[in-house]
């Protein structure tokens, strides 16, 4: 059965993104994150021992939830990301990857900004737009974007603090990624308890529905 990425984001509404310096610490954090119950989180590439740390975190994952590999840009990392049991990808823009995650069945999630952009990653296959960085533009943008675009899915990541999550959903996101305000310094060693108490905040946020 090929996992609906849209319906999970949708339900869970906050994607960890983990991206550190240490391959144990990411799958701290992984662990951590899932216990927690955010119950979707990627790994980016850019970790090192990043696809050790997939494979570990999937493992270990409680039934239900979904591990996935963040900043897949090449049809070669599809594929060694695929081996280690990522479940989804996450592409930074539009890029080679997105037709061969698709044609794996691996569902994706892929980094655009511009009107253009947006509209070339759904014709590539992807599952859901993710709106990078966010921030730029702000929930204001988001809201823009979706005037033309209202069946595009659109994830919220880059700079998505506390305070800004509640705007992205009332804008219309069927979801926020969040790596640095949410996972901090706990991906290269950091606290994991004070990592423990952002998620639950951040889950805490996720049920608060914007006036």
């Amino acid at each position: 059965m090929t996992l609906d990425l849209t319906t999970e984001l949708a339900a869970t509404r906050v994607l960890a993104v983990i991206r550190g310096t240490d391959t144990a610490a990411a799958i701290a954090t992984g662990a951590a994150l899932l216990d927690e119950g955010v119950g979707i989180v990627e790994v980016a590439l850019t970790t090192p021992g990043a696809l050790d740390a997939i494979e570990a975190i999937r493992s270990a994952a409680p039934a239900g939830s979904l591990v996935g590999a963040g900043t897949v840009l090449t049809a070669g990392e599809v594929a060694d990301v695929a081996a280690a049991g990522a479940q989804f990808v996450v592409t930074p823009a539009v890029v080679d990857s997105i037709p061969e995650a698709v044609r794996r069945g691996l569902p994706v999630a892929a980094g655009a900004l511009t009107p253009t952009e947006a509209y070339a990653a759904v014709r590539a296959g992807a599952a859901a737009v993710k709106l990078f960085p966010a921030s730029l533009g702000g929930p204001a943008y988001l809201k823009a974007l979706r005037d033309p675009f209202p069946d595009i899915p659109f994830v919220a990541v880059g700079g998505v603090g506390l305070a800004e999550l509640p705007g992205y959903l009332a804008a219309g996101a069927i979801a926020v990624g969040v790596g640095g305000p949410l996972v901090g310094d706990a991906a290269s060693g950091g606290d994991l308890e004070a990592l423990r108490a952002r998620a639950r905040d951040y889950l805490a946020a996720t049920r608060v529905t914007p006036s």
